[in-house]
C-alpha cells in the first residue's frame, strides 16, 4: 500500500511541475551586458501562459509598468516595447497565469553600459 501511495503522490507532484511554464529564453538574455537599450524585450516560455503584468525597474528611476497591448491571450512568445532609461541595470519582473490556472512570476535582468 505504501508503494501505491508514494507512486500516486509522485505522479501528482510531477504533473503539477510540468503544468507550469518556465521562461526558456529572454531577449536580452538574463544577466547580459549590452551597449544600447533595446527597443523591445521578449519572453519565450516553455508552455502557454497569459501575461498579466510586467514591471521594469531601473537603478536610477522609479518602476514602470510595461504596456501589454493586445498580448493578453495565452501564448508562448511575447514581445513588449521598452522605453529606455539610459545606462544601468534593468530588472524586468513578470506575472502571469499558466494554462492550468496557476499564478506564475519571474524576473530577469540586464545591464546597459
Amino acid at each position: 500500500m505504501n508503494k501505491l501511495t508514494t507512486f500516486a503522490l509522485m505522479t501528482v507532484l510531477a504533473t503539477s511541475a510540468f503544468a507550469h511554464s518556465p521562461v526558456d529564453h529572454t531577449t536580452p538574455e538574463n544577466g547580459a551586458t549590452i551597449t544600447e537599450v533595446p527597443p523591445e524585450i521578449s519572453f519565450n516560455f516553455a508552455n502557454d501562459i497569459r501575461l498579466t503584468r510586467v514591471d521594469m525597474h531601473h537603478q536610477d528611476h522609479p518602476s514602470v509598468r510595461l504596456d501589454l497591448g493586445d498580448q493578453t491571450s495565452f501564448d508562448r512568445v511575447f514581445t513588449l516595447p521598452l522605453e529606455g532609461m539610459g545606462k544601468g541595470t534593468y530588472r524586468i519582473e513578470w506575472r502571469g497565469l499558466g494554462s492550468d490556472g496557476h499564478a506564475m512570476q519571474g524576473e530577469f535582468s540586464f545591464t546597459v553600459e
